[in-house]
């Protein structure tokens, strides 16, 4: 496939002119070309163009940096509810590839919107939630349509609180839930250094224990913690504990960090903020801003936007990341493709224009944005003249 395009936004931010050659699901390479040349580029006989993009704009694929897409069927409630395993609150050995369903129909939603790749897991109702994956949109089986497991879901504060507290069980206050994630991820080094003395001195190794195990590559820093944190007050929390077990992080939602940016600088934090589009909907919610993201990118913390769908649908995403602007976040679009794929760690795939990347696009009309075509893998997966 050949894409032609007077304005391909590039890893600099910058848009350029010339010809897209995709191969194998992959960028092959980009062809620059002036916008003179462009303008008067003729397609020779034995050369096919198969999306002549002038006049639109192109994008990479766009990002969802935190969603529950794919657990929960809309409308079905009890049987297509498979956000929050909550008969425990501590859960990390829940695997969200076994309840992903590829035909919920929010996937082609996100299609639509431009949406190539969502990070997608359990909710905030546990302590320590299951595993976040990176998925493509588009695909009729989950493992073919992972990127990646990218983290651990933790939550902090009122949700974990109010679900379990109701039940009489802890947690009951933020010292009960920091003080479970604690006792988790205590039993986890314990566990792993049983593991290290038993191969080292050839012994048995001790008695398997899942929760532990699931919690093994957050240790080895391969994948991320991702603390669900809304209050300033549980977003210290969530760097205390990080720090506390050398954990890598990000910070999903991030609601009141605006509160204390310059710490979050100085720790590195990053930060995946959303809902945008949100009233103040329960007591976390309070202070929540607008001016958030600017504030926190402004101080130095990286930042991408999300809609933790279903709380604001995906199609949403684009118009979240344009608010955000308006209220002061530099290149909106930077949030929702390099930033978020950055954040994610999936950036060596996806979130850029790029030789060696994979060939996902969304090509649109600026002003106002409309979605014309999204491509996946190289496959256009939504064509708005086909619909």
């Amino acid at each position: 496939m050949v894409i032609i395009g007077d304005k391909i936004y590039m890893p600099d931010g910058k848009f350029i002119s010339g010809l897209i050659y995709l191969a194998d699901g992959k960028i092959d390479k980009i062809k620059e070309l002036s916008a003179k040349n462009l303008r008067e580029f003729a397609v020779p006989q034995d050369f096919s163009v198969d999306i002549d993009a002038r006049g639109l704009i192109i994008y990479p694929g766009f990002i969802d940096c935190h969603t529950h897409l794919g657990l929960y069927a809309s409308g079905i409630g009890i049987e297509g509810d498979d956000i929050n395993e909550n008969s425990d609150p501590v859960t990390p050995q829940l695997r969200t590839i076994d309840a992903l369903d590829p035909f919920e129909p929010e996937f082609f939603d996100a299609r639509k919107a431009g949406i190539t790749s969502v990070i997608t897991g359990s909710g905030s109702a546990n302590v320590i939630g299951g595993d976040l994956i990176a998925v493509k949109t588009e695909g009729k089986i989950a493992d073919e349509m992972l990127i990646k497991t990218v983290g651990i879901k933790f939550a902090l504060g009122e949700n974990p609180k109010s679900v379990h507290g109701d039940k009489n069980s802890p947690p009951v206050t933020r010292m009960g839930i920091a003080a479970l994630i604690r006792e988790a991820l205590t039993k986890a080094v314990r566990y792993r250094d049983d593991i290290s003395k038993a191969e080292t001195d050839n012994e048995e190794l001790p008695e398997y224990d899942i929760k532990s195990e699931a919690l093994l590559p957050l240790l080895r820093g391969e994948i991320k913690a991702h603390f669900h944190c809304h209050k300033a007050c549980d977003i210290v929390t969530a760097v205390r504990i990080a720090e506390e077990f050398n954990l890598k992080y990000t910070l999903i939602h991030c609601t009141e960090g605006y509160k204390i940016a310059d710490f979050l600088s100085k720790k590195r934090a990053s930060a995946v903020i959303g809902p945008i589009i949100s009233s103040k909907a329960k007591p976390e919610l309070a202070d929540i801003s607008e001016k958030n993201a600017g504030i926190l990118q402004t101080a130095g913390v990286a930042t991408a936007i999300c809609t933790d769908h279903p709380e604001i649908p995906e199609h949403y995403l684009y118009l979240s990341a344009k608010i955000a602007e308006e209220y002061g976040l530099r290149d909106s679009i930077s949030a929702i493709t390099s930033e978020a794929a950055k954040i994610a760690g999936i950036d060596n795939r996806v979130g850029y224009i790029k030789a060696g990347y994979d060939a996902d696009f969304v090509i649109a009309e600026e002003v106002p944005f409309k979605v014309k075509y999204t491509i996946i893998n190289g496959k256009i997966v939504y064509n708005e003249n086909a619909e």
